[in-house]
This record gives C-alpha cells, structure tokens and sequence, in this order.
C-alpha cells in the first residue's frame, strides 16, 4: 500500500469503496467490515497478478481499480468453494 503512493487510513477508505463496488456488482451480501477486508486483500491480490504482465497501478485510481478486481476475484473464489 505505501508502494502505492497511499497510507493506511486512504487504504481502508478505498479498500471499502473497493470492497462495496465488487460486492455489488457480484450481487453479494457482505458486511462494511468485510467490505474494507475484500478491498484491501483484492488490492493486493490484484497487484500480484498485474505485475506478472508487467502493469503497475499506482495512486488512488489505481488502488481502487486493483482492489474492485481483486475483491471480485475472491468472492468468485469464495463462491466456488462454497458450492
């Protein structure tokens, strides 16, 4: 996160706009709590990913475009695992 440009406190808020975009948009039904939680693991997740093909998001747009991807991935994850 601090690789990002972010510190902490814009990390929980962007990770929870995160966390909230992808539980709507995958129709989930997740607390705020673990909104901020899917935000912020998808973010990192996501960076992951991304640096394997060489894109790096950096900054608050970057952030919260990396964490709704990532938050999206785990709950399709979660999804299949609970089934």
């Amino acid at each position: 996160m601090e690789s990002a440009g972010i510190g902490w406190i814009a990390a929980i808020i962007i990770g929870g706009i995160a966390g909230w975009l992808a539980e709507q948009f995958m129709k989930s039904n997740m607390g705020v709590f673990m909104n901020i939680i899917l935000g912020i693991v998808g973010a990192i997740v996501a960076n992951a990913i991304l640096a394997v093909f060489g894109v790096v998001l950096t900054g608050w747009i970057g952030y919260l475009i990396a964490g709704f991807v990532g938050a999206c991935i785990l709950i399709a994850i979660a999804r299949a695992f609970r089934r």
